[in-house]
C-alpha cells in the first residue's frame, strides 16, 4: 500500500476521455500497468454516464460518439443510457485489456523527485513522468447562491440528483438554468408537476438548421480560445444555442418553455424578483452545470489568473508532463477521443526528448 509504484503515463478518470486516452497508449507500444496505469474514483465502467437518471434513455442521448476502436451497436433506443453506456464501457476495458483500477481516489498530484510527479491516491502513491487528466466534470455540480436560499423550506436539487419525472408529481418546481439539461428537464417533468417555473441568467438562444462540421468547428474554437487564455471553460453549447427540435417547439407552444428573468431571492416560500414578483415552489432545481474536477491538481499550481488552466492542445502550458482531455474544447465524446490521441502523441514526443537529454549527459 505505501510502495512508491513507477510508470511512465498515469491516467486519472476512465470516462470517455481516459478510456481514449488510454486506447491510444496501448496501441503506441505502452503497456497497461507496466508503463502506464488507468485509476478511476467510480465504483464500476460507466463514466459519469452510470449515474444519470433512468429516464434518460439511449434513445434520448444525444452526440454520443463511439470510442476508437470499437463501435456501439445494437443498443437499445429504450433502455437507460446510464445501462447501455456502462455496459459498452466494461466491454471496452475487456477488449483491449486496460485493467482500470478501481474504486482509486486521486487526493493530490505534487513535484516528485528527478522531475518525475507524485500521484498520491487511496490506493498508494504512483510516480509517473507524464499525468492524463480526464476527469470531466460531474463530480463538481455548481450550486450558485441566491440571498434567502437557505431559508427555502422546500427541496433543492442539482441535475446530478435529478431523481427522475415522476418525483415531481402533484409539487411546484422552478428550474433554474438555460442550457440542454435545463430544458430537457422541464420538458419530462411538466406533465406531472402541480406547475412549473423557468428561470435563466440570459435569454435561451435557440439554433435552427443543421449543426455541421464547420459550425462544431466555430463553436469548438470558441471554447479553445478561453482555455488558450487561461479562464475557465464553458461548455460547447453555451456558444452553439439548445437545436430547435420538436420536443422544443412544442414545449413552447405549450408554454412550458416561458422562460422568464433570474431570480432575485430566494423566500422560504419560492423565489422572488426585485420588481415584487414571487412564485410559489415546493422544489428548486439547479440545472446550472458543472465545473471541471481538478482540485486534485492544486499542488503543481497550474491555475491562471483568470480561474482556469491555460491549455494548448491537451497539453497544460504550465507544465508539458501534464495534460487535460476531456476539458474546455475536448469535454465532448468525440473531442475527448481526439484528445486522447493528440496527448499521448504529445507525451511520447516529451518522454522521448527526455531520454535523449539524460543519454546525452
Amino acid at each position: 500500500m505505501n510502495e512508491l509504484r513507477e510508470v511512465e503515463v498515469v491516467v486519472v478518470g476512465a470516462g470517455q476521455a481516459g478510456l481514449s486516452s488510454a486506447y491510444h497508449l496501448r496501441r503506441t507500444g505502452f503497456a497497461p500497468e507496466r508503463d502506464f496505469v488507468v485509476l478511476d474514483h467510480s465504483p464500476a465502467p460507466g463514466g459519469a454516464w452510470q449515474f444519470r437518471w433512468p429516464s434518460l434513455t439511449y434513445g434520448k442521448v444525444h452526440g454520443m460518439h463511439a470510442l476508437p476502436g470499437m463501435e456501439l451497436t445494437g443498443a437499445d433506443p429504450a433502455r437507460p443510457s446510464s445501462q447501455v453506456v456502462a455496459e459498452y464501457f466494461a466491454a471496452y476495458e475487456r477488449a483491449f485489456d486496460l485493467r482500470v483500477r478501481r474504486p482509486v481516489d486521486v487526493t493530490a498530484v505534487r513535484e516528485g523527485a528527478d522531475g518525475r510527479l507524485l500521484v498520491e491516491t487511496s490506493d498508494g502513491v504512483w510516480s509517473t513522468r507524464a499525468l492524463i487528466n480526464a476527469t470531466g466534470t460531474w463530480d463538481r455540480p455548481f450550486w450558485p447562491r441566491y440571498p434567502g436560499q437557505e431559508t427555502f423550506r422546500g427541496r433543492q436539487l442539482h441535475t446530478a440528483q435529478y431523481p427522475g419525472p415522476q418525483w415531481f408529481a402533484g409539487r411546484r418546481v422552478v428550474v433554474v438554468g438555460g442550457g440542454a439539461s435545463g430544458t430537457q428537464h422541464l420538458l419530462e417533468l411538466a406533465p406531472y408537476a402541480a406547475a412549473t417555473t423557468w428561470v435563466t441568467r440570459r435569454p435561451p438562444v435557440f439554433r435552427e438548421g443543421p449543426f455541421d462540421e464547420d459550425a462544431g468547428r466555430a463553436a469548438v474554437a470558441l471554447v479553445e480560445e478561453r482555455v488558450r487564455q487561461g479562464l475557465p471553460p464553458r461548455s460547447v453549447v453555451s456558444v452553439t444555442g439548445l437545436p430547435l427540435n420538436d420536443a422544443i417547439r412544442q414545449g413552447l407552444a405549450d408554454g412550458v418553455l416561458d422562460r422568464q428573468p433570474m431570480l432575485d431571492r430566494i423566500t422560504p416560500e419560492g423565489v422572488a424578483w426585485n420588481d415584487g414578483r414571487h412564485v410559489d415552489a415546493d422544489v428548486i432545481l439547479w440545472a446550472t452545470g458543472f465545473r471541471p474536477a481538478i482540485d486534485h491538481l492544486t499542488p503543481l499550481r497550474l491555475r491562471e489568473p483568470g480561474g482556469g488552466i491555460r491549455v494548448e492542445g491537451t497539453r497544460a502550458v504550465a507544465d508539458p508532463r501534464i495534460h487535460l482531455v476531456g476539458y474546455g474544447p475536448s469535454a465532448s465524446t468525440i473531442g475527448a477521443n481526439r484528445a486522447g490521441r493528440a496527448a499521448v502523441r504529445d507525451i511520447r514526443r516529451l518522454l522521448a526528448e527526455q531520454d535523449a537529454r539524460a543519454l546525452a549527459a
